[in-house]
């Protein structure tokens, strides 16, 4: 809550030649109580996007790097992996709970972020909670049954946990904008493209394929049925087929394709680097510390 202060000048007014007055002058001023920042915890910190992080967050108004943990590169001062003229004096270590453990003592509002694996983000938000801190969590394909515990488990301690399948903003959109096309269109196929192999199809693919299967509708009719390999892998029920190209030197890229009678309508988004995940991640941390419950979807903040 903010102090009011109140302060009083007295002033000197000549009246008479022999006679002097004194006049109160009165001046107000509001206190603000200083303003904490948040504490950021990178859980995956020597990982590609987890340098990524550390550089966004210790250039992020209101936030401070307060630990890095991986099971690479155990001891040295993550700034330094990460680039940074100056060392931040923070050594990546590889216990999570020895982290949250000292942090918590100086009860700051805190978060982690969980850049790990799907098999470690149950106990990673566990732990997390433990300590009283809220958790955002981007991990590709975790099980929908790992999401459910999460959410009873987040919503019984009353603790705040955004689980999110992509932080790219420009990701989203096109998902948004897929959601909008597809009452319009009855065919749709999905092309993603990668300069490396990877686990196909993409997340950003299942997600734009799930969100597009929960609207009712039914896709490509005229070869619904058809078990052809060159015609891409089928996701759910609803006809939507997907297509991976992977070429040495593309960039990430993920388009959905829609035709209708005399057009086609396409929307494309492509990744150049992992900095695109950036703005994403840090409003992510921002909306997170206030909800008590788990959410899923970074979406549902835009």
């Amino acid at each position: 809550m903010a102090a009011l202060r109140i302060q009083i000048h007295p002033t000197t007014h000549k009246t008479h030649p022999h006679q002097k007055t004194y006049t109160p002058l009165i001046s107000c001023s509001i206190q603000q109580p200083p303003q904490t920042n948040i504490k950021v915890v990178i859980n995956g910190a020597a990982k590609e996007i987890g340098m990524a992080a550390v550089l966004a967050v210790t250039k992020s108004r209101g936030m401070e790097l307060a630990g890095a943990v991986d099971s690479h590169l155990v001891g040295q001062d993550i700034g330094k992996v990460c680039g940074m003229e100056e060392a931040l004096e923070i050594p990546i270590i590889n216990d999570l709970t020895m982290v949250l453990g000292s942090i918590s003592q100086s009860k700051a509002t805190s978060v982690v972020v969980d850049f790990t694996d799907p098999s470690t983000v149950y106990d990673n938000v566990k732990q997390a909670t433990a300590f009283g801190m809220n958790s955002v969590v981007y991990v590709p394909r975790i099980k929908p049954e790992t999401i459910a515990a999460l959410s009873g488990f987040c919503e019984k301690a009353s603790m705040g946990c955004l689980v999110a399948p992509t932080l790219s903003i420009g990701s989203i959109l096109l998902q948004q904008a897929a959601i909008s096309a597809s009452f319009h269109y009855n065919n749709v196929e999905i092309v993603e493209s990668k300069a490396n192999t990877g686990a196909f199809p993409s997340q950003d693919s299942v997600q734009i394929a799930n969100n597009l299967s929960n609207l009712g509708q039914l896709y490509n009719r005229d070869d619904l049925e058809t078990d052809v390999p060159a015609r891409g892998q089928r996701l759910g029920e609803d006809g939507i087929r997907v297509h991976s190209l992977v070429l040495p030197g593309l960039v990430s890229s993920t388009s959905v394709h829609f035709s209708g009678p005399g057009e086609v309508y396409s929307i494309k988004h492509d990744i150049t680097s992992v900095e695109c995940l950036m703005p994403g991640l840090i409003l992510a941390i921002r909306k997170v510390v206030r909800l008590k419950n788990l959410v899923y979807g970074l979406e549902k903040f835009l």
